[in-house]
């Protein structure tokens, strides 16, 4: 076990409280992956908590919680409880409890359902081990009650399956064919967190192949014509036809759409590096199945990276041609921008000066 952590499990045990890393830590731990989320569950009451870690800079939850950062991690620490009645995907009522395996069962599937210990012991009281090593997904307690509590759990099954590359069980499958349509009631922030999941693995491709068999795109309003993997989310994104109330950020749009439009270009040259830079140029360059190190190279090498560098501006311009402001300036900047990332002029003032006063008549 990682040291950071086991110094938070023995703040709480040294308080004579209960506590152990569960879910999808201990999960990808025993799959041999790395992973940042860290879940601590606990008897210790959220009140308890702000006292033990009155010394951390931490922050208490609604959900009755407290999260805080330890070096790299993202921890959270969760009191033992049940829930009661769900509205749109959520308890609106919770009771604490000090009983590790009633907490147990309000977890969703037994591949995130096993705890570990101080000692870094796998503690499974529900068969969780046993399906991770058959690589298959199956839900804690009543399947349907599960499910109809929290929509989010069919997607939640399907980015497992995806991610991991384990199969449903057979009732998960018969659920979903039957029960697609409620995916449509899961809000659409948590839709987007769980496709971007499934966008960065590796599987997408047969991921969303079998999304497509299911229909469950047809339902999120989803379609594509091919796909090629990308290890950036803009560029999966790029990829895909979205509802138009699909929740991307500005910053998220604008890139997409610029991917787009080198992609729809056909080709990674000067002109590209230089308007659009190396992250964009890069990432459609991907998608085109260029190599990232030799546009990257291609990028380095540029004599300017932008208009600012260029070694004469608007005001100079309006000097040597006697002219009064207007396109005419962006115009003749442009020209010589392509000229000298094309090697035909160095970036000099003296020689881009000369150049504009040998070819007035180019433009005036």
């Amino acid at each position: 076990m990682i040291e950071d952590l086991r110094k938070i499990l023995l703040k709480i045990i040294d308080k004579g409280f209960q506590a152990y890393i569960v879910g999808g830590y201990v999960r990808d731990y025993i799959l041999g992956k790395e992973t940042n989320d860290i879940d601590i569950c606990t008897d210790a009451l959220p009140k308890d908590l702000t006292e033990i870690f009155a010394d951390e800079n931490i922050k208490v939850s609604s959900y009755g919680s407290i999260k805080l950062l330890v070096n790299k991690y993202n921890v959270d620490i969760t009191t033992y409880r049940k829930e009661f009645q769900y509205i749109e995907g959520k308890p609106t009522q919770i009771e604490y409890i000090k009983d590790l395996e009633t907490d147990i069962k309000r977890r969703d599937f037994t591949i995130n359902a096993l705890y570990m210990d101080k000692n870094g012991n796998i503690i499974d009281k529900i068969g969780g081990l046993n399906d991770l090593r058959n690589k298959i997904i199956k839900v804690i307690g009543n399947m349907e009650d599960k499910f109809n509590e929290d929509p989010l759990r069919i997607l939640r099954a399907l980015r497992f399956k995806i991610t991991l590359g384990f199969e449903l069980d057979a009732k998960i499958v018969e659920y979903i064919h039957q029960n697609k349509n409620k995916i449509a009631l899961i809000s659409n922030t948590r839709k987007k967190e769980e496709i971007n999941k499934m966008l960065v693995s590796k599987n997408v491709i047969a991921g969303f192949e079998y999304l497509n068999e299911l229909q469950i795109l047809d339902v999120l309003g989803i379609k594509y014509q091919n796909l090629k993997y990308s290890d950036d989310i803009n560029a999966m994104y790029a990829q895909l036809e979205l509802p138009d109330d699909f929740p991307l950020t500005k910053e998220e749009k604008d890139n997409i759409k610029q991917i787009n439009k080198i992609v729809n270009y056909g080709k990674i040259d000067l002109g590209i590096l230089f308007n659009y830079g190396l992250y964009l140029s890069s990432v459609a360059g991907d998608l085109l199945g260029l190599n990232k190190k030799v546009i990257s190279e291609q990028y380095n090498s540029l004599p300017i990276k932008s208009k600012n560098q260029l070694d004469i501006d608007g005001d100079d311009i309006q000097k040597i041609l006697d002219i009064e402001p207007s396109k005419l300036i962006q115009q003749i900047q442009d020209d010589l921008i392509i000229l000298v990332l094309n090697g035909k002029l160095t970036n000099e003032k003296e020689v881009l000066i000369n150049y504009i006063q040998e070819n007035k008549g180019l433009w005036l």
